[in-house]
């Protein structure tokens, strides 16, 4: 009887390990190239001078004209938050659909 307990421990163990090493593993090292490829392609790419790395003065100066009313409730509703994950969001899709094994 104790023989037949060792066999099925012993094939959930094969089997949970089976799982380990098709689908966590792999995906981990996957997803991990991909961060890293990423990352170092939008380093090259602030590099060129593609994408702005500083601040722009035209947004200073557009932003300088709003009044302190419509400021009120730009804080209000959180807009300076929303707007950094719009952009956010836009530049993560842009990146996502350029990469050739993803998009």
């Amino acid at each position: 009887m104790p023989a037949a307990l060792f066999g099925i421990l012993l094939s959930a163990l094969r089997t949970m390990f089976g799982f380990l090493l098709r689908s966590v593993i792999v995906k981990f090292v996957t997803f991990f190239a991909l961060y890293f490829i990423v990352k170092e392609f939008m380093e090259v790419i602030i590099g060129w001078g593609l994408i702005p790395s500083g601040k722009a003065s035209q947004i200073h100066s557009a932003i300088g004209g709003i009044s302190a009313s419509v400021w009120y409730f730009l804080d209000l509703f959180a807009v300076s938050s929303g707007i950094s994950m719009v952009i956010s969001a836009y530049s993560t899709r842009f990146i996502i659909r350029r990469v050739p094994l993803i998009g």
